[in-house]
């Protein structure tokens, strides 16, 4: 599963590049549902083979939310506010990273997987919703704000507020860098004195 959701993330970001009237359009949307439709038997099935269902929908109902957001897009007044992609977005992010975290092990893998996560899906957000374009100024501006704490070009409020966000992130990747190569050393150190 961790692949797929891996795989639906690039789905997530190709649909929101492509025109509506092209027919990568139609791949990515029916893509993205058969992803999701296998998530949702996942889901399903562990459910049904779980011990207790109170106990698993106590620990997964936050799944349940996410595997109900697409669904909105069926609605078209959630389209028209665009709340259907953003729950896209938001449930791709969430399996994404859950999923990069759960299956590596190293933890300078699993800042790298999830820094490359967090980098296109806030692409896809600042060029859906901030106002930024092209794509590739958005990538640009996503990966410098992620990594190093660069200010985002645009001045919308979206643009903003994904500015502290991604600032914020910076820091904590900078910390989690510094504190997984501190181990590291510290680690081989201890080994030495033995």
């Amino acid at each position: 599963m961790a692949w797929l959701a891996g795989i639906f993330v690039l789905v997530v970001v190709g649909d929101a590049l492509v025109r509506d009237e092209s027919p990568f359009a139609t791949i990515f949307t029916v893509a993205g549902w058969i992803i999701w439709g296998i998530f949702t038997l996942d889901f399903v099935l562990r459910l049904l083979l779980a011990p207790s269902t109170k106990d698993f929908f106590r620990r997964n109902w936050w799944q349940l939310l996410f595997l109900a957001l697409p669904f909105l897009a069926l609605f078209r007044a959630f389209m028209a506010l665009r709340v259907a992609r953003a729950g896209r977005l938001l449930s791709a992010a969430v399996r994404g990273t859950r999923s990069a975290s759960a299956q590596l092990g190293n933890r300078l893998a699993m800042v790298a997987a999830v820094t490359v996560l967090v980098v296109l899906l806030s692409a896809n957000v600042l060029f859906e919703f901030g106002g930024v374009h092209p794509y590739a100024v958005a990538l640009h501006d996503a990966a410098l704000a992620a990594i190093n704490g660069e200010p985002i070009t645009g001045e919308s409020g979206v643009t903003q507020v994904m500015d502290i966000v991604l600032s914020l992130y910076s820091v904590m990747v900078f910390a989690a860098v510094a504190g997984a190569l501190g181990a590291f050393f510290l680690e081989r150190r201890t080994e030495g004195l033995r």
